[in-house]
């Protein structure tokens, strides 16, 4: 839960809290907090084991879906596609879904350039109308 929290952090949230509660309330505030915190880890592994035996061998497939999930999460979406929807198989995948810096299986066409710029209409001319393209 506060893996996260670096020596920085703590000295930043005792000097807060040495503000806001003042010298003769804080060290009361921490030891509360601390058995808080020590008792909540208790009552949620008692849970856990609790659980473990009354449920036996049945835990563990209640497991399982939890660890295919963390899988997943360092998964790419490429690789995710890839993995569920083609067996792994992304040879289909066209060089232009390739990451970058990846290795092409064969040399792409050269681009075409682009076409010509038509000069803009006088003013008070209409615009040209396709009949085909509506």
């Amino acid at each position: 839960m506060f893996a996260n929290v670096g020596w920085g952090e703590m000295l930043l949230l005792v000097v807060i809290g040495l503000v806001i509660l003042g010298p003769e309330r804080l060290p009361g505030a921490i030891r509360w907090t601390s058995s808080t915190l020590r008792q909540a880890r208790d009552y949620i592994s008692g849970a856990t084991s609790q659980l473990r035996d009354d449920l036996g061998p049945e835990f563990e497939d209640f497991r399982q879906p939890l660890s295919e999930l963390q899988k997943l999460r360092g998964m790419t979406p490429r690789a995710a596609l890839t993995k569920h929807l083609l067996d792994g198989d992304d040879s289909w995948i066209g060089e232009a879904f390739q990451a970058p810096g990846a290795e092409k299986p064969h040399s792409a066409p050269p681009p075409q350039p682009a076409p010509p710029r038509s000069e803009p209409l006088p003013p008070g001319t209409p615009a040209p109308f396709d009949a085909d393209a509506t």
